[in-house]
C-alpha cells in the first residue's frame, strides 16, 4: 500500500515537471520553456516567474522566456519575456540572443531567423555561440536632461530600445553605487508610470564604453543589459563620444558590440552582438515553484 502511495505520488510529480534550457547572455542568465503545446497556459505565469527566478532555493534567473508559435508570416516563433518579478516585458537585448540560440539547438529555426516580441519582429544571425540580432528602431529620445536626486541636480539622457533606459555618464563606473543611484531613477517620478532602467556609463575609448545597468524588474545590478548597452552606445555617439561599432564592457566582464548606421537619431539600423552560453537543461520540479 505504502509502495502504491510512493509510486502515485512520483506520477503525479513528474506531470508537473517542466522541461527548461538555462542560458546566459553576456552575464544576463535566463530560463527558457518551449511553450509551443501550451505547456503553460494553465499556469500562473507572474506567480510561477517569481518563484522559480529566486535565486538559491530555485533554478535562479533574470528572467524567463516562453517560446511560442508564431502568428506572424516569416516568422520563426514568437516570444513572451518576463522579468525576475514576474512583469512582461515588451523587449530584452540578451534574452533575445538567447533565444535566437536556443531555436537554432532546438531545432525550431535555422541559423537566420526571424521572431516576435511586444516590441516588434527580431532578426537575428546565429554562429555558433555568437549572436547578433537586429533591435527595433530606437524611439523617445531625450538629451540631456537635469533631474534631481538627493538634492543633487543630475544630468541625463533618455531612451527606449525595445524598453525605456535613462544614461548617466560617469568618469569611472566602478565607483558608482549602482543599487542605490539606480533605484532613485528608476523609481523618479519624471520617468513613471513605467520606470526606467538606469545605466552608468564610462567612455573609455574612441569607440569603447564601460557600462553597469540597474534593472527594473530584477530591481538590481545585473551583470550585463543589452539594450541598456546598446542605449548608452547609442546615447554616446549621439553625442559624439564613440563611433560604430562600439564595444561595450558590462560588469561581468563580457563585451557586447552595438551597431548603428548613423551617428546621431533615428541611427537607421541597430545591431546587438555577443556570446550565449548554453548552461543546462532538465526538468523545473513542482518543489521548485512553490
Amino acid at each position: 500500500m505504502l509502495g502504491g502511495s510512493v509510486s502515485l505520488l512520483f506520477a503525479v510529480r513528474i506531470f508537473m515537471n517542466i522541461p527548461f534550457c538555462k542560458m546566459s547572455g553576456s552575464g544576463n542568465d535566463f530560463i527558457i520553456i518551449d511553450n509551443r503545446s501550451r505547456l503553460m497556459e494553465q499556469v500562473d505565469l507572474p506567480a510561477f516567474v517569481r518563484a522559480v527566478c529566486r535565486r538559491s532555493i530555485s533554478v535562479g534567473a533574470d528572467g524567463l522566456i516562453l517560446i511560442e508559435s508564431a502568428r506572424t508570416s516569416g516568422c520563426d516563433f514568437a516570444w513572451r519575456f518576463f522579468n525576475a518579478d514576474g512583469s512582461e516585458a515588451e523587449m530584452c537585448g540578451n534574452g533575445g540572443r538567447c533565444a535566437a540560440r536556443y531555436a537554432v539547438i532546438q531545432g525550431i529555426a535555422g541559423t537566420r531567423l526571424s521572431f516576435e516580441t511586444r516590441a516588434g519582429i527580431i532578426h537575428a544571425d546565429v554562429q555558433n555561440d555568437r549572436v547578433k540580432i537586429e533591435l527595433p528602431s530606437p524611439r523617445a529620445i531625450e538629451m540631456n536632461l537635469t533631474v534631481t536626486v538627493d538634492d543633487a541636480p543630475l544630468l541625463l539622457h533618455f531612451i527606449n530600445t525595445g524598453v525605456p533606459h535613462v544614461v548617466t555618464f560617469v568618469d569611472r563606473v566602478d565607483e558608482v553605487q549602482v543599487r542605490e543611484r539606480g533605484k532613485a531613477l528608476r523609481l523618479h517620478p519624471r520617468f513613471q508610470p513605467a520606470g526606467a532602467n538606469v545605466n552608468f556609463a564610462a567612455v573609455i575609448g574612441p569607440a569603447r564604453l564601460a557600462v553597469r545597468t540597474y534593472e527594473r524588474g530584477v530591481e538590481d545590478e545585473t551583470l550585463a543589459c543589452g539594450t541598456g548597452s546598446v542605449a548608452s552606445a547609442l546615447i554616446a555617439s549621439a553625442l559624439g563620444r564613440v563611433v560604430s561599432p562600439v564595444q561595450v564592457t558590462t560588469r561581468g566582464g563580457e563585451t557586447l558590440t552595438v551597431y548603428c548606421d548613423n551617428a546621431t537619431f533615428p541611427f537607421g539600423r541597430v545591431y546587438l552582438e555577443g556570446a550565449v552560453r548554453m548552461v543546462c537543461s532538465g526538468e523545473i520540479w513542482d518543489e521548485a515553484y512553490q
